[in-house]
């Protein structure tokens, strides 16, 4: 059983950072696709980034430049840090392992970037 936790959301100034982890248990973390996505109501997921299991990272194009996504295998946890934050950056980021065509799901931190 495959659990994601996520963690570090919170409220941040327009230009400020923050960092997002999300602990994963119950599966061989170094074989899978991680990334992360964000929701705001009335619209749909978007992925934000994505990091293979080579290491490979690719980016919403909104977000590069400002954002970088990262995994640490030994500690089953991947990374968003955030800087450069805007307040359409504003929404509730969930944490997404995609192994083969299986998605599993955290139940997201809410991060909110004031004007």
């Amino acid at each position: 059983q495959v659990q994601l936790v996520e963690s570090g959301g919170g409220l941040v100034q327009a230009g400020g950072s923050l960092r997002l982890s999300c602990a994963a248990s119950g599966s061989i973390f170094s074989i899978d696709d991680m990334a992360w996505y964000r929701q705001n109501p009335g619209n749909e997921r978007e992925l934000v980034a994505r990091i293979f299991r080579s290491g490979a990272t690719t980016y919403a194009d909104s977000v590069k430049g400002r954002f970088t996504i990262s995994r640490d295998n030994g500690k089953h946890t991947v990374y968003l840090q955030m800087n450069s934050l805007k307040p359409e950056d504003t929404g509730l980021y969930y944490c997404n392992l995609l192994r083969g065509s299986t998605n599993f799901w955290g139940q997201g931190t809410q991060v909110t970037v004031s004007s």
